[in-house]
């Protein structure tokens, strides 16, 4: 199983259709809520979304959209990340409900050798999630700082840390 990429193996314009997607519920919802002390009662409150919001229903906040975007992506463009360096922008381009699958790809839109240590650089990527009828969500931009194939060998491979295991004696 891939996770991430060294600098060497992005190419501009490539598409990565990160998979599997992801169907959101109502305890997803509120358990980020929850854990990032949002208790806008658009995504708490079922009466009130109900009875007072254009959707008549409650919406599943944004940021958990974007965060849940962002982790399919990992395996595909951030697995080997020395470092996100920025997130240049985010739009929340359409309202995602509770039973909603997320779905989501990254396209490389450029790529640069860093000025100042040869064994890494900077890809510059947009990642889109969709619903599971092909309404676009969410959009996101970022630099992600990656090593080169030297730095890898260099650290010890693709797993370092990873720990042998004993041999069992007989």
């Amino acid at each position: 199983m891939q996770f991430g990429r060294t600098y060497e193996e992005f190419e501009v314009g490539a598409v990565y259709k990160h998979w599997p997607g992801k169907t959101v519920t109502e305890y997803d919802d509120h358990l980020f809520c929850l854990l990032t002390m949002n208790h806008h009662p658009l995504h708490m409150d079922t009466n009130y979304a109900e009875k007072t919001t254009d959707f008549g229903r409650n919406v599943v906040v944004g940021n958990y959209i974007y965060s849940l975007l962002l982790g399919m992506s990992v395996p595909d463009v951030s697995g080997k990340a020395i470092a996100n360096l920025e997130i240049e922008s985010l739009r929340h381009v359409a309202p995602t409900f509770h039973g909603d699958t997320i779905y989501g790809e990254t396209t490389v839109l450029d790529k640069t050798p860093s000025r100042s240590k040869s064994d890494r650089g900077i890809v510059y990527v947009e990642t889109r999630g969709y619903k599971q009828d092909g309404t676009l969500v969410c959009v996101f931009r970022r630099k992600v700082m990656v090593p080169t194939e030297t730095y890898i060998k260099e650290r010890g491979g693709e797993q370092p840390g990873r720990p042998e295991p004993k041999q069992q004696e007989k």
